[in-house]
């Protein structure tokens, strides 16, 4: 099975993967004169934020509108965030303090998936109208 992506989705992750890679670039880089351990909280901090608000946008968006969820949650979310320097943070704090690196590790798995949970929980809240009913087939 063959799944083609559209070009103009592909854009629309790009531009939106451009966009939170700047805006990741902007919070966290003030903290590098501050030290490794201010960038590693910085990093921390900027995964949760964005586990939560990825969560929030596939909540919301579920399958519905996938031109949006395809530039806000792949694109902006997947920019913003950034696994590989969380990964890279913990390698270096492993040599030198394993168990902070352990801790730091598990508090980031911890907290970015309670915080995607939550986002996807407010997303969903925020999608059900007010008064709305289901239809019969979606209802128990």
């Amino acid at each position: 099975m063959s799944t083609r992506v559209s070009a103009r989705t592909l854009a629309l992750v790009v531009a939106g993967g451009a966009a939170g890679v700047g805006l990741r670039a902007a919070l966290t880089m003030p903290f590098e004169s501050a030290g490794a351990q201010a960038v590693v909280l910085a990093t921390l901090s900027v995964n949760i934020v964005g586990s939560l608000l990825l969560g929030v946008v596939v909540g919301l968006l579920d399958d519905r509108h996938p031109s949006w969820r395809a530039f806000l949650g792949t694109g902006l979310m997947g920019g913003f965030t950034t696994y590989s320097a969380f990964a890279v943070q913990t390698a270096e704090l492993l040599a030198t303090d394993p168990a902070g690196a352990l801790i730091l590790a598990a508090t980031a798995l911890a907290l970015g998936v309670s915080a995607g949970f939550g986002g996807v929980c407010i997303g969903r809240r925020i999608a059900d109208e007010a008064g709305a009913t289901e239809p019969m087939e979606d209802s128990e």
